[in-house]
């Protein structure tokens, strides 16, 4: 195992609110990593730090070894919760862009998933329904060879049916090497892929630990656990 992201008493300070802090955490490759936490917790600043839109206010993050930056770019795959896609482009064009802007990039894979899900490459994306364009933003992520994906809420805003063609396309195409960070508040939909599970809270890392350590310890599910430390 290598170690692909760590945080050393990392914080990050928004005027006078502290959104982490002094946060230590190790993550190695080869896993499925629940980031969970009420809103607010500090998921969201974490994941703009790691993929570098955000600098820390002190301590210190490092991906594959290096600061955020250019470099780290090219082995993070990063799902933001809100689109980040031209709608006036085709799925085709898109697939291109993302052809030149990523040497990991696998159009053939991409390609496979849109014919699978029925979804015309030569399609614009107004044209397509609120799922497909969650679709196809997830297909663009998942066809990177990456070392890191972090997926922002990805099966947050989808029906249920769509939520389960989200999970598979997340275990049956990241590359095994490589690790998956899922921020999410359905924990139930997801636990049955995860590894390890991170609780923050009020930019805190309370618990960080395999999902059978918390099953083992505590005799509930991830899920369970969590609606009990959270219960307002």
């Amino acid at each position: 195992m290598s170690e692909l992201l760590r945080c050393e008493n990392l914080t990050k300070n928004y005027g006078s609110t502290t959104a982490l802090d002094e946060i230590n955490l190790s993550v190695e490759n080869g896993k499925i990593i629940g980031l969970l936490g009420p809103n607010g917790s500090g998921k969201t600043t974490l994941i703009k730090l790691l993929n570098g839109l955000l600098t820390p206010t002190s301590g210190e993050i490092f991906v594959n070894g290096k600061k955020p930056g250019v470099e780290t770019k090219s082995v993070v795959a990063y799902l933001p919760d809100n689109s980040f896609l031209y709608n006036w482009m085709t799925v085709e064009q898109i697939v291109d862009m993302f052809c030149d802007f990523y040497a990991d990039f696998r159009p053939d894979l991409a390609y496979k998933m849109l014919l699978q899900l029925g979804i015309d490459p030569t399609r614009k994306l107004k044209k397509l329904s609120k799922g497909n364009k969650e679709k196809v933003c997830l297909i663009l992520v998942m066809s990177r060879n990456a070392l890191l994906y972090v997926l922002d809420e990805p099966i947050a805003a989808v029906d249920p049916a769509t939520r389960d063609y989200v999970i598979s396309t997340i275990i049956n195409n990241y590359n095994h090497d490589a690790s998956v960070i899922i921020s999410t508040h359905l924990i139930a939909d997801i636990e049955s892929i995860l590894d390890e599970a991170i609780f923050i809270n009020k930019g805190k890392i309370m618990l960080h630990k395999t999902v059978d350590e918390i099953r083992d310890e505590n005799g509930c599910s991830v899920d369970q656990l969590f609606r009990e430390v959270f219960r307002w």
